[in-house]
């Protein structure tokens, strides 16, 4: 019986679709963008299997809060659009607004950026947006993970999710448990969707046969549907330096219904005075487009208010002028009432 020699073929993890020279390519040229996000308490640089920070001296009983998220189907539209220099900041203000309403102050962020094929460009276009958003947020970027995962992802698409500590002393958390009847509702102006909706938003543009290039308002509509959602770390950790905050929501999916009642005591509710603000051109394009009533308008979208903040009724003018120094667009939109039966957690008067 004749033996058959065999030569198998050598076959490389770039073969195999993972470039280890462009990740490393990708360290190098974001290296820059993630130096101007230091602060003092970080310690190393990016490239170590763990990242440091040590807490900062003033808190004397820090407790560390925590939050994680991602952009959503906005992703989608930065697929078809090209455009992705935004779309970090998104990343970033999903994070840092949330752990924000517990009064903590962020201090670092960390990404995970995931494809199928890396593209060291639009990887590096990404992550600097990421950076700008932790510059706006005065947080660290001390890390993250690129994974390149072939077969994972369609050619061109990623994932992009976002990590972010922060620490607030023990006794100001913010918590919701001093809210009481008679307080009042503010309402900080969002600068578009934000980074909510996104999906509806999708099956309008595609059911309805809608340029994206099209003229809105004197603008491109992916221009409008792009713009990053706002960060609002500066204005209200100025405010909270003079301010009591009772409670505050930040206004993503399930819009203003859904994220108010989750700061409330159960015995209360929100009523919200529709007239207080002017519902943004965005969002009525979007209901007329999708047929949306206002309970599912509302339900939705932020309806042009990105964060909600409870105070007394005697501190509403000192936080509106704080804010409004700030350079924050705010409303005073509603009250605090108590909780009959019949009645929603939200009503709309």
């Amino acid at each position: 019986m004749s033996e058959k020699s065999t030569e198998k073929q050598i076959i490389s993890y770039k073969d195999a679709g993972v470039d280890i020279e462009a990740g490393d390519q990708l360290i190098e040229n974001i290296k820059p963008f993630a130096k101007k996000t230091s602060r003092k308490e970080s310690i190393g640089g990016l490239g170590g299997f763990g990242s440091l920070f040590e807490i900062p001296e003033k808190f004397n009983k820090p407790v560390l809060v925590s939050g994680t998220d991602g952009v959503g189907t906005k992703l989608k539209l930065a697929f078809e659009l090209n455009q992705h220099d935004t779309i970090g900041q998104d990343l970033v203000a999903m994070c840092v607004n949330d752990i924000l309403v517990q009064g903590a102050e962020p201090l670092f962020f960390l990404d995970y950026y995931a494809c199928g094929k890396l593209k060291v460009d639009i990887a590096t276009i990404i992550i600097k947006g990421i950076a700008d958003g932790c510059l706006l947020a005065n947080c660290s970027l001390v890390g993250g993970e690129t994974a390149e995962m072939p077969g994972m992802y369609p050619n061109g698409e990623y994932d992009l999710a976002g990590f972010c500590v922060g620490a607030v002393e023990k006794e100001k958390i913010i918590d919701g448990s001093t809210v009481q009847e008679g307080n009042i509702i503010l309402g900080i102006a969002s600068s578009g969707a934000h980074s909510n909706g996104y999906s509806l938003i999708r099956k309008v543009i595609t059911t309805n046969n809608i340029d994206l290039q099209s003229n809105f308002d004197g603008r491109k509509l992916a221009d409008v549907l792009m713009v990053p959602t706002k960060i609002y770390v500066k204005s209200i950790l100025k405010l909270i330096e003079s301010v009591e905050i009772k409670a505050m929501a930040h206004i993503t999916g399930g819009g203003i219904s859904e994220n108010i009642p989750r700061i409330l005591p159960q015995d209360l509710s929100a009523v919200i005075d529709r007239k207080s603000w002017k519902l943004p051109l965005l969002f009525e394009w979007l209901q007329d487009q999708a047929g949306l009533d206002d309970t599912e308008l509302f339900k939705t979208f932020n309806c042009g208010i990105g964060m909600a903040i409870i105070v007394a009724k005697q501190d509403v003018v000192r936080a509106c002028d704080i804010l409004k120094a700030s350079g924050e667009e705010v409303f005073v939109i509603g009250e605090i009432k108590k909780l009959s039966n019949n009645n929603a957690p939200v009503q709309y008067i």
